[in-house]
């Protein structure tokens, strides 16, 4: 028996040795730099205790950032959710073409994210891109998208919803095809329409899958940076930048590190509080929903 404990030890270690290198270790030395005066002119990780911490409470536009990506991810991730339920319902009702619309509609997730922003940046350019272009030959003004603050949020939520609403249709058409016949029969025999049984029947088994998106989709968002980066470089101003955008210009371009230790370990703690009570919230909601 101790034998068997050994070897089942001895398996588990490449395991968790993988999880402290690629986790907890770089954890541990988050906080330990995020208590450091690390920067460009100092490259020693002297102790100054809770300095940066009191600096980032006065850091307004740290905080208008957290404040832009909960809009942000919460308006995306819920125009991703409806657009995926839709073509995934479209496609689960076996529509002429279904396995070829199933890879159109995958085909942006397969995309590198700068890639698709680069595309997208082409797309939008004030006055060479074919969206301007369109705008002018129907007669209508044309829009300076990546330069004023309305324009350039609406082209980042463009791409995001563009990218990411193929990763709902994935999970919902999969939690579709899931579903057990018999209830969809019963509400045939009842005589209910194509909405009844939507919000009656379809909705309410589809509860958990969706949850399950929703939360997943949250968290991914949560991380938005690559697509700021390549489509407005958080501009005009500083009115689309995002928490990680704004650690990558503290930590990597002004070489701020002590600094940007602190802000992602903050910013680490926030997401996971407030993930955690969207994820509590949801779940609440969907035992409600299904009794």
């Amino acid at each position: 028996m101790d034998g068997m404990r050994r070897y089942k030890s001895m398996f588990l270690l490449p395991g968790l040795l993988t999880l402290f290198i690629i986790i907890i270790f770089p954890l541990l030395f988050t906080i330990r730099v995020s208590f450091s005066g690390w920067n460009v002119s100092n490259p020693h990780m002297d102790f100054i205790g809770g300095a940066n911490f009191v600096r980032m409470l006065a850091d307004h536009r740290f905080w208008a950032s957290i404040l832009r990506l909960i809009l942000l991810a919460g308006g995306t991730v819920l125009i991703e959710y409806v657009l995926g339920f839709a073509l995934a319902l479209m496609v689960w009702r076996n529509v002429r073409g279904q396995r070829v619309w199933r890879v159109l509609f995958l085909v942006p997730m397969m995309t590198t994210p700068v890639v698709m922003a680069a595309i997208w940046q082409t797309i939008f350019n004030e006055s060479l891109g074919p969206v301007n272009d369109l705008l002018g030959r129907v007669g209508l003004p044309t829009v300076q998208w990546l330069t004023s603050t309305g324009p350039a949020t609406v082209a980042l939520m463009t791409v995001e919803i563009w990218q990411w609403t193929p990763f709902m249709f994935l999970l919902l058409l999969a939690g579709l095809l899931s579903l057990s016949k018999e209830p969809f029969m019963a509400a045939a025999i009842d005589g209910a329409g194509p909405v009844r049984t939507f919000f009656k029947v379809t909705f309410p088994l589809m509860a958990p899958v969706s949850v399950t998106a929703l939360i997943i989709r949250l968290i991914e968002a949560s991380k938005m940076s690559d697509s700021v980066y390549v489509l407005t470089s958080g501009g005009p101003g500083s009115s689309t930048e995002t928490p990680g955008y704004y650690l990558y210009i503290r930590g990597l371009k002004e070489q701020q590190t002590g600094y940007a230790g602190s802000l992602s370990l903050t910013y680490l703690v926030l997401m996971i509080v407030t993930l955690t009570i969207v994820s509590r919230l949801l779940v609440r909601t969907l035992k409600t929903r299904t009794g």
